[in-house]
C-alpha cells in the first residue's frame, strides 16, 4: 500500500522527548486533572499531602496553609525538612532533584517512610512545573544538622537559584510558597475558601492529633479569615460531625488494629437516616470510589449483622437473609487504612486496589461490630429492627419501582401537561428540562426547539425525599414522572447506559419557592441517582431577574449588581426594568432568549465536589432536626438580597 501525498510523513523528526517537566505543562490533566478551579486546589493538596506524609511518621504535628493577597500560596510544616545533601543518582542536590525531577522522592525504596499518600513521585515536582515561581525553604535546626536554613527558587519548574544558605534555622521543617501559571489555569480558576476548609477539616479526622492551620489573606479586614483544625478523636469525631443532625441509635462503634503491616481504623453508627453514608480513606486520601477497604467493610457490617439476627432468632431458618442494602441504611461508616505499598487505580487516587486489604478489613470490623452487638443488647435490638424494617420497605419498592420501570414513557408521560418529548433519539444530542409549573412549562414548550429538547413540567413540589424511604418516594407521581422520563431506573437499579437525554436540567423560578423546588430535586437526584451528578449530566438553568429596555435595546440582567450597574449606565436616560416574579412572566420567545437557546443561556453544571460534605449539608437543610436548619437560615439571610423576599 503507498503512500498518499495527503498523509503527513511519519519519522524519527516526528518523536518529541520532552525534558524535565516540559510534560506536566504540556498535559496538566495528566497530573493535576485539568487547569479549572478543582486542579488548582489540587496544587495545594499535593504540597499538604506531603506534609501529611511527614505527619504519618510521627515526624510532624503543625501544617499551616496560607493564601496570600497576591494569590501565592505557603504550605508550612514542622516535619523534618527536604534533605539538602547532593543525591547520588543526580549529582544535583537532593532538594533540586525532588522538585524538578519526576518520580523522584523519599516514597519507593521504603526507607523515607513506611506509609505515604503521595507514591508517584510527581506531586510538589508538577506543582513545581505548573507555577509561574515557586521558593523553598528548608529549616535544618540543630542537634541532627547544622542548624542552617536553606532556599532555593524555580521559574516554571527550573531552578533559577542554587540550593543558598539564607541564614539560622529558628526552628524544623519545609516552607513551599508558590504562585500558580497563569498561562496554563483558566482565567476564572480560583481558590475557594469553603472548598479548601472542606478538604482540611477531612484531612484533620483522618490524621488525628495534627494541627491543619488554614488563612486567606485575600480578604481585607481587621480580622484575618482563618481556622485550625484538630482532632484527637480521630474518624470517630469524624463519624459524631457527620450524625450531628441525625437521631443517632448508639455511640460509635470504633476499632484500630494492625494486620500484617496494614494499619486500620474504622467507625460505625447507626442513624434514623433512610440512606447510608460510608467514606473510604488510604492513607489519608479519600478514595472517592471506594476499593477493596471499602468492600471488606461492607461485608463486615452484613455478615455481622446477619450472624446476630440469626443467633437471637429473629432471622428463621426459613427467612431470607438481610441484604446489604439493608444492613446499610442508615449507617455512617469510616474506614481508614494506612499500608506501606498501596495500589491506587490512578495518579488522583480515587481507588484502592490492594486485594489483601479486603480479607484485612473485614476480618478487624467484623470482629469488632459482633463484639459491639453482643455486649449493647438494646442497640443490638434497635440496629436489627433497623435492618428488618428496611428489608421490608425494600421489598415495597422493589414492587413500585418495577411497577414504574413497566410503565413505558408514552403510556405514563403522554397526559396534558406532562412530557413534551423532542424528535431526535439519539441521546448525546438530547436534553431535558425539569420545569417548574404548568405555567412556565407550557412557555418552555412553545419556546424551545423540539429537534432536541423535551420539557417536563412538574405540578407543584415533589417529595422530600431525603425524610421518606424508597417505597414511599416511588408512589409520588411527579417522581415517577422524572424516572420514566429519564429513562435509567433509580436507586441500585439506576443504570446510566439507558439515559434518554444527555443534558437534565432543573428550569425553576429565580425566587425562594424556585430555589425550594430546586433543592428538593437536587436532594432526589444525590440520593437516588448519584451517577447522573457524577457523570455530568444534570444542570441548573439560571433565567435572568430582570428584563431592561432602552428603546428597541433590550438587556437581561441575572442579579441584583448587573441591575445596579447597568441602571447607573444609563446615567437616568429613559428606561424600561422589569422584574420577572417568575418563569411564567416570559412569553416563549423571551425564555428561548435568555434561558432555552445553547447559543446564549447560562447553565450551571451540579457537581459533587466533596461528598461527605454534602451529606451533611443536605442532610441539615432537608433532614428532620430543625434547630440546625434555623441557625443556617439565620447565618446566610444576607445572601438572599437577590430574591424577592
Amino acid at each position: 500500500m503507498t503512500q498518499g501525498n495527503d498523509v503527513p510523513r511519519y519519522g524519527a523528526e516526528q518523536i518529541q522527548v520532552l525534558e524535565g517537566l516540559e510534560a506536566v505543562r504540556r498535559r496538566p490533566g495528566m497530573y493535576v486533572g485539568g487547569t479549572d478551579s478543582r486542579a488548582l486546589h489540587h496544587l495545594i493538596y499535593e504540597v499538604v499531602d506531603n506534609a501529611i506524609d511527614e505527619a504519618l511518621v510521627g515526624a510532624c504535628d503543625r501544617i499551616e496553609v496560607i493564601i496570600h493577597a497576591d494569590q501565592s500560596v505557603s504550605v508550612i510544616d514542622n516535619g523534618r525538612g527536604i534533605p539538602i545533601e547532593t543525591h547520588h543518582q543526580t549529582g544535583l542536590s537532593t532538594l533540586e532533584t525532588v522538585l524538578t525531577m519526576l518520580h523522584a522522592g523519599g516514597k519507593f525504596g521504603g526507607g523515607g517512610y513506611k506509609v505515604s499518600g503521595g507514591l508517584h513521585g510527581v506531586g510538589v515536582s508538577a506543582v513545581n512545573a505548573l507555577s509561574e515561581w515557586m521558593e523553598v525553604i528548608v529549616d535544618d535546626p540543630p542537634p541532627d544538622h547544622d542548624g542552617r536554613r536553606y532556599r532555593q527558587r524555580y521559574e516554571r519548574g527550573k531552578p533559577v537559584t542554587p540550593v543558598e544558605r539564607v541564614g539560622r534555622a529558628e526552628r524544623r521543617g519545609t516552607t513551599v510558597r508558590f504562585l500558580r501559571d497563569e498561562t496554563i489555569f483558566r482565567e476564572d480558576a480560583a481558590y475557594r475558601w469553603e472548598t479548601l476548609l472542606q478538604r482540611f477539616r477531612e484531612m484533620a479526622f483522618v490524621t488525628k492529633g495534627v494541627a491543619l492551620y488554614v488563612r486567606d489573606e485575600r480578604v481585607a479586614g481587621p480580622f484575618p479569615r482563618e481556622m485550625t483544625f484538630c482532632f484527637e478523636g480521630g474518624i470517630k469525631s469524624f463519624v459524631r460531625y457527620l450524625d450531628k443532625h441525625r437521631e443517632v441509635l448508639h455511640e460509635p462503634v470504633y476499632v484500630e488494629k494492625q494486620i500484617d503491616g496494614t494499619w486500620i481504623e474504622a467507625a460505625l453508627q447507626y442513624t434514623d437516616a433512610t440512606t447510608d453514608s460510608m467514606y473510604a480513606f488510604a492513607n489519608t486520601i479519600h478514595t472517592v470510589d471506594g476499593g477493596t477497604h471499602l468492600t471488606g467493610l461492607r461485608s463486615a457490617v452484613t455478615r455481622s449483622i446477619n450472624d446476630y439476627a440469626r443467633a437471637q432468632g429473629t432471622l428463621k431458618d426459613s427467612d431470607p437473609n438481610f441484604s446489604g442494602d439493608d444492613t446499610r441504611e442508615g449507617l455512617t461508616a469510616i474506614v481508614s487504612v494506612k499500608l506501606t505499598e498501596p495500589q491506587f487505580e490512578s495518579q488522583t487516587k480515587v481507588k484502592l486496589m490492594n486485594a489483601e486489604v479486603r480479607s484485612q478489613v473485614e476480618s478487624v470490623v467484623g470482629e469488632a461490630l459482633t463484639a459491639f452487638l453482643e455486649g449493647n443488647a438494646s442497640a443490638a435490638r434497635a440496629i436489627v429492627q433497623k435492618c428488618l424494617t428496611s428489608s421490608r420497605a425494600r421489598a415495597a419498592a422493589k414492587r413500585a419501582r418495577e411497577l414504574v420501570i413497566r410503565k413505558s414513557a408514552l403510556e405514563s408521560l403522554t397526559l396534558p401537561g406532562k412530557l413534551a418529548d423532542c424528535s431526535s433519539r439519539d441521546p448525546s444530542e438530547t436534553e431535558l428540562f425539569i420545569v417548574e409549573g404548568d405555567s412556565a412549562g407550557g412557555s418552555a414548550k412553545q419556546g424551545r426547539d423540539r429537534a432536541f429538547q423535551a420539557v417536563l413540567p412538574l405540578r407543584g413540589k415533589i417529595l422530600n425525599t431525603e425524610r421518606a424511604r424508597l417505597d414511599r418516594i416511588l408512589k409520588n407521581k411527579e417522581v415517577q414522572a422524572i424516572i420514566s422520563a429519564l429513562g435509567c431506573g433509580v436507586g441500585d437499579q439506576f443504570d446510566l447506559s439507558n439515559l434518554r437525554y444527555n443534558r437534565a436540567i432543573i428550569l425553576a423560578d429565580a425566587d425562594v419557592d424556585g430555589a425550594h423546588i430546586a433543592t428538593l430535586l437536587l436532594t432526589f437526584f444525590f440520593r437516588y441517582m448519584p451517577q447522573l451528578i457524577e457523570e455530568g449530566h444534570l444542570y441548573l438553568a439560571l433565567p435572568p431577574l430582570y428584563r431592561l429596555a432602552r428603546g428597541r435595546e433590550v438587556q437581561y440582567l441575572y442579579s441584583e449588581a448587573e441591575k445596579d450597574a447597568a441602571v447607573a449606565s444609563l446615567a437616568g436616560g429613559r428606561h424600561s426594568l422589569q422584574r420577572y416574579k417568575g418563569l411564567g412572566e416570559m412569553n416563549p420567545e423571551q425564555l428561548w432568549e435568555t434561558t432555552l437557546d445553547p447559543r446564549q443561556r447560562i447553565l450551571l453544571q451540579v457537581e459533587i465536589e466533596n461528598a461527605a460534605a454534602a451529606d451533611r449539608t443536605f442532610d441539615m437543610l432537608m433532614g428532620p432536626s430543625v434547630p440546625p436548619r434555623r441557625r443556617f437560615i439565620q447565618t446566610h439571610a444576607k445572601e438572599v438580597r437577590n430574591l424577592d423576599v
